[in-house]
């Protein structure tokens, strides 16, 4: 199937387009193209002189960036956003660039597509890559990582707290077979489950450790915020889409991290201007979440999370 296939409808779309507070002459990153829809309407507010430079590691979404390749304004980059800085270092932008987005997670299409494996609720290869042009998929992982790290990634990153009844039961499953589908996962953690919710897939949570951990996500999110921040333009704006709360507390802490100066020990004669001349970061917002009108439009917007801050 072609990435034209599916769609993708573009979450806090208004919010984030505000927050970056786009100048039509200014240079603008959408960190994680996906299939354009923040990187069409920042492209509606440049003029002839503003810029936008996409990233994105799935070839799908490179595919689906053709659409824009006679707009001399935009160009993407086939890389993952953890690769930014180099990036625009490379392109001469670095402390150059007036907004950043990213939008972090997996996106409508990959979900869609039962052929990437990303999705409990349709059966096919288990392979969630990003990227299907490098690293290992997630059933040879699960085929042959040890039990001890197949726990770990589903309570560190799933947030699964029957984590070590869930590996226990893929251990003895490729015991006899290879795990291959995601209907062979599904059905391994529903029977492993003791317990199941009401309002979420028992697959949920699981799926997504596997995920963030086949993908290196949460690596990529750390160095792709701190490598976004040091390219920015005094007063740049840095808009950070989430949906679950292990992705937001990293933007979170980052953030107040950046926005806090020198940790200084208490009596250090330490001058306040000083402090303040260290900070990074200013937060411009609290945590913005879609309307209830976007929810009942886009259901699969409800848990995210838009967070804002400014360069100093």
């Amino acid at each position: 199937m072609t990435s034209q296939t599916f769609t993708h409808q573009p979450v806090l779309l208004n919010e984030t387009v505000e927050g970056l507070n786009i100048r039509a002459d200014g240079i603008y990153v959408d960190a994680t193209f996906g299939r354009g829809g923040h990187s069409f309407e920042i492209l509606k507010r440049l003029s002839n002189k503003g810029r936008l430079i996409a990233l994105d590691r799935d070839l799908t979404a490179i595919e689906a960036a053709a659409r824009f390749r006679d707009d001399p304004r935009f160009e993407i980059h086939h890389t993952p956003f953890a690769n930014i800085e180099s990036v625009l270092t490379g392109l001469g932008l670095k402390h150059k660039v007036d907004g950043i987005l990213m939008d972090i997670g997996v996106s409508s299409p990959q979900l869609d597509d039962s052929s990437r494996g990303f999705s409990f609720q349709k059966d096919g290869p288990l392979d969630m890559r990003m990227d299907t042009s490098s690293g290992i998929s997630a059933a040879q992982w699960l085929n042959t990582a040890e039990l001890d790290d197949i726990t770990h990634v589903l309570k560190t990153y799933g947030e699964e707290k029957f984590g070590k009844r869930i590996a226990t039961a893929v251990v003895e499953f490729r015991a006899n077979q290879p795990i291959k589908t995601t209907q062979e996962f599904v059905d391994i953690i529903d029977k492993a489950m003791p317990v199941k919710g009401k309002h979420k897939h028992p697959a949920t949570r699981s799926f997504q450790g596997v995920r963030i951990f086949i993908n290196g996500e949460i690596e990529q999110l750390e160095q792709g915020l701190q490598g976004g921040t040091n390219c920015l333009a005094p007063n740049g704006r840095l808009a950070i889409i989430s949906f679950h709360s292990l992705e937001d507390r990293i933007v979170k802490r980052f953030i107040k991290s950046q926005s806090s100066g020198l940790k200084v020990p208490a009596g250090l004669p330490i001058p306040q201007s000083e402090i303040d001349a260290s900070k990074v970061l200013k937060p411009l917002s609290r945590a913005i979440k879609p309307s209830q009108d976007e929810i009942a439009v886009n259901p699969r917007s409800r848990s995210s999370v838009l967070r804002i801050a400014a360069k100093l």
